[in-house]
């Protein structure tokens, strides 16, 4: 099956590509999340080698 060209009506779409561009609208996990969850690894490290 063909894909729909650019620029498409929304009512003209496949109902899978309806579901596609729903779910690409937004990242899946925010970039800051990934920043933060590094920098509390980074703490979390420093804190226990701090300790032993």
């Amino acid at each position: 099956m063909p894909a729909d060209p650019p620029n498409t009506d929304p009512e003209d779409q496949t109902p899978r590509e309806r579901g596609l561009r729903r779910r690409s609208d937004a990242p899946a996990v925010s970039p800051w999340v990934v920043i933060g969850g590094i920098l509390m690894l980074g703490a979390l490290v420093y804190v226990a080698s701090a300790l032993l």
